[in-house]
């Protein structure tokens, strides 16, 4: 694994570090895949430097230089993560033309990255609080506009309805059944990220709506 990062030397990355932008130099990418792997298996905290110097291929040495601390990749995986989700969702929102469509498609979204990304996933729902200071509210004013899009889908379904029920509630419980499927999920008894939407979808509808 650690093999294909190799090729990512060190002073390729002198102008992607600085600045942290939505779309990530291959290279960094690869590099970014790897110190994924390190948090997923030994947790941020038990991560060591050395342990992401050896994932990636990077001497210990340019690992400091350009990154800095594992808080730093630990941020870069998480924004690198969290926008690429919110690129796909919006894009494909564009698409539907009611609010339990777009409700469907918010879940769709979020399945598709999970079962595609499982380790980035569970690196995002673990380490949730580990980032502080300006990484930390970077990660969650794009953690906010996350929310914000569900909230208002939410709301828009409620009244396309005529239904009663607080739309904090259900999002943040919608978010509970999604974020923890690595815990359970089997593929062949589960079928694809679509079929789980829709059994998903089907089971949250009927309760936000009282079983109607």
């Amino acid at each position: 694994m650690a093999s294909s990062a190799r090729a990512a030397h060190p002073r390729s990355l002198r102008q992607t570090l600085p600045v942290a932008e939505p779309r990530f130099d291959r290279q960094l990418g690869i590099i970014l895949e790897h110190a994924t792997e390190v948090f997923c298996e030994k947790g941020y905290t038990g991560a060591s430097m050395r342990d992401l110097s050896r994932a990636t291929g990077m001497s210990l040495a340019g690992m400091y230089h350009y990154f800095g601390s594992k808080e730093r990749l630990l941020y870069l995986v998480q924004k690198h993560t969290f926008t690429e989700i919110l690129d796909r969702l919006r894009e494909r929102l564009e698409n539907v033309s009611t609010a339990e469509q777009g409700i469907r498609t918010f879940i769709l979204n979020h399945l598709e990255y999970f079962l595609e990304r499982q380790q980035a996933m569970k690196v995002l729902s673990h380490e949730d609080e580990a980032l502080e200071g300006n990484y930390g509210s970077q990660i969650a004013e794009i953690k906010r506009e996350y929310y914000r899009i569900c909230r208002e889908l939410m709301n828009r379904y409620k009244k396309e309805m005529g239904l009663q029920f607080d739309s904090r509630t259900a999002v943040l419980s919608l978010f509970g059944m999604m974020n923890w499927i690595y815990t359970w999920y089997n593929p062949r008894l589960d079928g694809g990220a679509k079929e789980l939407t829709r059994r998903m979808g089907d089971i949250f509808f009927r309760g936000i709506s009282g079983g109607e």
